[in-house]
């Protein structure tokens, strides 16, 4: 589950937009431009006008026989990750009809693959250039051994929201920039950026924010921090499952992608464990490497009432059912089939998930994150994927996708 600047950062659902010191001292360039004497015309070549082209629909209708595989998935196993997010839909425009339904639904496949024809409408996602291919990666939950008190061993915390960060929301003022929400520290009278990672790191003191925990290895913390939640285990054989709270407005920088560029390891190298592997091989870089990516996620803790965390539509993941997507293109909430293929094994992966997580890595129309669950066996799998993939949006007949 997914996320440094002279200036301000600004979130948005693509990411996070500084506003640099570059581009204010280009904006006083062209405001005192002009006020500078006009120079004589010289005569020029006109240009071409621009090829202007519009952005593709976000999506486009479908229909049930051109989703390969719809009719061989055992789809009755969605249902409870989908009555799960209907107790948020139930109370949305278009929802509590097919809500109601989905309690009377007999779980079988047949009755289940029926109740969704009947009742929902198939949509293609597709990117902005009209293509329907995108990336779905893998991420779940992972175990880590903790201690509540620091020592030799557990040197490196797990920190809890900073009381001192500010966040907010532009919406109020400006509500055409209601997407946007600044994160940031007030010094000496003035909003700035909050601490990125390598500050944090350089004197955790800076920082007003208890630890909740202390871990043993800096990357095992780093994929705490990227899938954004973990199962915490103590001691004295207690459990505390902890979950995303906040992050320090920075834009997450892939690590993966550092050690591609730099040959440290092969594209089919890539995986989780590698990355984990060439940590304990060069202690001396880690450090630097992990600095490297600005992003830091700060934690809570969450009662042990579910066996997995709650994703960002607030309600319990379900292993292999719950899809993380880009919530600025696909409805929380929504079920959604994806058409891409198993980690570490080549065959088909069709299935139909249900969109009720969100990343700060999983960005764009076509893009999801495949919830695998919790522990090493679900890691071993989230760690290897990543593919091609393509997704379907099903909406209930009376919903149209909105306009992008």
């Amino acid at each position: 589950m997914h996320t440094a600047t002279k200036s301000r950062m600004v979130e948005t659902s693509s990411g996070v937009m500084p506003l640099t010191l570059g581009v204010v001292t280009a904006a006083l360039l062209l405001m005192l431009g002009a006020c500078a004497p006009t120079p004589p015309s010289v005569p020029t070549v006109p240009e071409p006008p621009p090829v202007v082209r519009e952005d593709y629909p976000l999506m486009c209708k479908s229909d049930w026989e051109h989703i390969p595989g719809w009719d061989t998935d055992t789809v009755s196993e969605v249902m409870e990750a989908f009555t799960r997010s209907c107790t948020v839909l139930k109370r949305q425009s278009g929802w509590a009809e097919v809500c109601a339904h989905a309690l009377e639904i007999k779980q079988d496949d047949a009755a289940v693959r029926a109740f969704f024809q009947h009742n929902f409408t198939p949509w293609t996602l597709q990117n902005a250039d009209g293509s329907t291919e995108g990336t779905i990666t893998g991420y779940y939950v992972p175990d880590i051994d903790a201690s509540r008190e620091p020592d030799a061993s557990y040197r490196y915390p797990i920190l809890q929201r900073p009381a001192d960060m500010l966040v907010i929301d532009l919406a109020s003022v400006y509500p055409e920039l209601g997407k946007y929400r600044l994160r940031g520290r007030v010094e000496g009278g003035r909003v700035v950026p909050y601490w990125d990672r390598a500050a944090i790191e350089a004197d955790r003191k800076r920082v007003a924010a208890d630890p909740l925990f202390w871990v043993r290895d800096p990357v095992e913390l780093f994929f705490l921090h990227i899938q954004g939640s973990g199962r915490v285990n103590l001691a004295d054989g207690s459990q505390v499952m902890i979950n995303y709270a906040d992050q320090n407005g920075h834009p997450y920088r892939s690590i993966g992608k550092l050690l591609l560029e730099r040959n440290e390891m092969t594209r089919d190298q890539m995986s989780m464990q590698n990355i984990a592997r060439w940590g304990q091989q060069n202690p001396d870089k880690i450090d630097q490497l992990l600095n490297e990516n600005p992003s830091y996620v700060f934690f809570a803790p969450q009662p042990m009432t579910a066996s997995t965390p709650p994703g960002a539509q607030g309600v319990p993941l379900t292993p292999e059912r719950s899809l993380a997507v880009d919530r600025s293109y696909v409805p929380m909430g929504a079920p959604v089939f994806i058409n891409t293929r198993w980690p570490r094994v080549d065959k088909p992966l069709q299935r139909l998930m249900v969109a009720q997580d969100t990343g700060g890595a999983i960005k764009g129309r076509v893009r999801a994150d495949f919830f695998w669950g919790v522990g090493d066996g679900a890691g071993w799998q989230a760690g290897a994927m990543k593919y091609p993939g393509r997704m379907w949006v099903l909406l209930p007949h009376a919903l149209k996708p909105e306009p992008r």
